[in-house]
């Protein structure tokens, strides 16, 4: 696991061209692991709903067999655990990922933020702080919490 975390800080540290495809993908799921992982952790309670929410926006993003999509989201709390800042999440993606993939990711941390049903202060402030890193207009970023919060609405009717 360490030679894992090894290289994925390596390949951070790489410029851009020098990576494999394969690497470059892999620093990309772990990255927007990473800052989905943040979003539960902020607050200090880890719930659930919120892990759920977590894999299901990883499955769909990035197409992974339930097997490394577990030991993408272990390595990715690890890595956060570690993590002093999230420039170094937030330029590989700003490298690789379109506009839209970006406010998606913005999108995603808003539904883990609202999978709890408990929106708190520091949720909305990493988020804010990531969507600025990712370059996420304001528009874009009221238009990705509006969907996520209305997903979540929709979810918790259902479930009802």
């Amino acid at each position: 696991m360490l030679q894992v975390l090894k290289e994925f800080f390596e390949s951070l540290m790489a410029p851009a061209g020098s990576q494999s495809p394969q690497a470059r993908e892999r620093t990309l799921q772990l990255a927007t692991a990473v800052l989905l992982v943040e979003v539960m952790r902020v607050d200090g309670n880890t719930h659930a709903a919120q892990q759920v929410t977590i894999m299901a926006a990883l499955r769909s993003r990035f197409a992974l067999p339930d097997d490394a999509l577990a030991q993408l989201v272990e390595q990715a709390r690890q890595t956060a655990e570690t993590a002093n800042d999230y420039y170094r999440f937030t330029s590989s993606m700003n490298e690789e990922f379109t506009q839209a993939q970006k406010i998606q990711v913005v999108e995603a941390m808003w539904q883990v933020a609202y999978a709890d049903a408990r929106l708190d202060e520091n949720e909305i402030s990493l988020i804010g702080k990531i969507a600025d890193l990712l370059y996420v207009t304001q528009g874009e970023y009221i238009g990705a919490k509006m969907r996520a919060k209305e997903a979540a609405q929709l979810g918790s009717s259902q479930g009802a």
